[in-house]
């Protein structure tokens, strides 16, 4: 596998908390981990500089329980600390398997992982490690998705790699339309047009603006994350081609 060519040289992989539970509604598990760091050691087999961005939805969700009467800012740093918990664990078990990792927090925790910075960002992914970004951007009332997208600026990255339940972007929810229409390519501006949901609007149009490409793909598909790196026919590519 390591032979094949890949596409990109730097990517940001969006990696949702949800997509660590596997099966479950909730937590971490490590047969879904343990997968998905295999599928990153052949990626980075292939020469390719990986930086993770990770949420906590598996683990808490403030948006949610601010419904009911918790503070939303608290209930969001509070989901900070929970993208942190699973940042952890994915350098983990890329330690068990020999990849070396760093984790970077937009909150500061000192003693327990390095604090975010650009210029040390770049320097790890140059030396080859997987950067985890955790904590988001470090305020509230922004989404992981964001925290990607900034990312993904800040470092350069060829492209965001959005992995998600579902096989890229449909023209409506194929969970409840058996007759949605797969994308394999579609603009910027089409995407908005269309009110396609691919990221949440903040990181969407900074992608736009700064012409960093977005593939949404299936994680959950076994070696999807290699296959999206080798080939443009895996997924949905979201760029400013043709616009």
């Amino acid at each position: 596998m390591s032979q094949a060519r890949p596409l990109y040289k730097r990517v940001i992989l969006k990696l949702s908390g949800e997509a660590l539970s596997g099966d479950t509604d909730f937590g971490i598990d490590p047969l879904v981990l343990t997968r998905l760091t295999k599928e990153m050691s052949s990626v980075i087999g292939m020469g390719v500089q990986l930086g993770i961005v990770v949420g906590g939805g598996n683990l808490f969700r403030g948006k949610e329980l601010s419904k009911f009467g918790l503070n939303r800012i608290s209930g969001d740093y509070m989901g900070m600390l929970g993208t942190l918990m699973n940042a952890l664990a994915i350098r983990d078990v890329l330690e068990q398997h020999n990849l070396a990792s760093r984790v970077m927090s937009a909150i500061p925790m000192s003693g327990i992982v390095d604090h975010y910075d650009r210029r040390k960002a770049d320097h790890h992914l140059n030396q080859g490690r997987v950067v985890i970004f955790a904590a988001g951007t470090g305020n509230p009332l922004v989404t992981t998705d964001s925290a990607a997208s900034l990312r993904g600026i800040e470092v350069g990255a060829d492209i965001i790699l959005k992995a998600t339940s579902v096989d890229g972007v449909y023209d409506k929810d194929p969970a409840t339309n058996p007759d949605a229409k797969l994308y394999k390519h579609v603009t910027f501006h089409e995407a908005l047009k269309k009110e396609l949901g691919v990221m949440d609007l903040v990181a969407f149009c900074q992608c736009r603006d700064h012409n960093i490409p977005i593939r949404v793909f299936n994680i959950n598909k076994p070696n999807s994350l290699y296959n999206v790196i080798i080939s443009s026919d895996e997924g949905t590519t979201v760029d400013n081609t043709g616009d």
